[in-house]
């Protein structure tokens, strides 16, 4: 598995397998083994998507982005480029995994794949539960996505991106139906495409201004809608994503509160410090002495 290390949380990479050479497409199939152990409670994130069914666990544990995870018997876990995973502890698994990248998305020629439930997940979740039709579906289509990964040649990115699409796209039902966001109104998909944004350009634009120019639409108005389909103001949901990146960095790196106001897109360190205060109750040295005593 590749690193980048040139920052304090790893980033891990899709290792190309040698049948296959891809670095934006693999599948990952354990039936009774342990993962890798290099990563077992190294907080990083990973390059690409994951998606893995999970046959049995037997109670291995993992957090994502802070909320502790008990990986639990036919159900889907999934996980994102901008997520922190930290695997607490290994045991035996049996399970298939997807990983693929944005790239792989883009390679595709689908630009509505990138705006699925699954992949934009506005409701931060990592869990599905899964019905014995959910399950069985799900193998057939592994089966199919395992078959082509192992069938190098002209047709197979497209077999893959196929098998894929029909996988994510109902993967992305059950999102919908198990976190009750089915509303597909003009209003709700400004809201959901405000929050990708959010993600793509949390350090960079911190103003709402800068927001609905990106989605052409006036600034009050965006308000509104945004205020109507959340339940709370739009600068709160930029805040609330500034806030959520600087708890990452204060739990899981070592780097100085000034490094991170500035990967954060603040100027000014002090009014960093004064904005997390104000949004959390408490300074972000405090937040990082609070919480490594709390984990640590």
């Amino acid at each position: 598995m590749s690193i980048s290390s040139n920052q304090q949380v790893p980033v891990y990479f899709i290792e190309p397998e040698g049948f296959t050479g891809n670095r934006h497409f693999k599948v990952y199939n354990f039936e009774g083994s342990l993962p890798e152990q290099s990563e077992l409670l190294i907080p990083h994130r990973k390059n690409h998507y994951l998606i893995i069914f999970l046959r049995r666990a037997g109670g291995t544990r993992q957090w994502i982005d802070m909320t502790p995870y008990i990986l639990q018997d036919n159900r889907i876990y999934f996980s994102s480029p901008h997520n922190i995973i930290v695997k607490e502890e290994f045991k035996e698994l049996w399970s298939t995994g997807i990983a693929f990248t944005s790239d792989f998305l883009s390679f595709l020629e689908n630009p509505t794949l990138s705006n699925l439930p699954l992949i934009q997940n506005p409701h931060n979740g990592h869990e599905l539960l899964l019905t014995e039709v959910d399950v069985n579906f799900v193998e057939d289509m592994l089966s199919k996505i395992n078959a082509e990964y192992r069938r190098p040649g002209e047709w197979q990115q497209r077999m893959l991106g196929a098998y894929l699409t029909v996988l994510l796209t109902y993967l992305s039902r059950l999102y919908n139906e198990q976190f009750k966001s089915n509303d597909t109104s003009a209003e709700k998909l400004l809201l959901q495409k405000f929050q990708a944004k959010i993600n793509e350009h949390f350090r960079e634009l911190h103003e709402v201004s800068e927001y609905a120019t990106q989605l052409n639409i006036s600034a009050g108005h965006f308000s509104e809608v945004v205020k109507a389909q959340s339940g709370k103001p739009a600068i709160k949901h930029i805040h609330d994503r500034l806030v959520m990146e600087a708890r990452r960095l204060l739990f899981h790196t070592n780097n100085s509160l000034k490094e991170i106001s500035f990967d954060l897109g603040f100027t000014d360190a002090s009014y960093f410090n004064r904005f997390f205060k104000r949004e959390t109750g408490i300074t972000p040295a405090e937040y990082r002495a609070s919480i490594r005593k709390m984990y640590h």
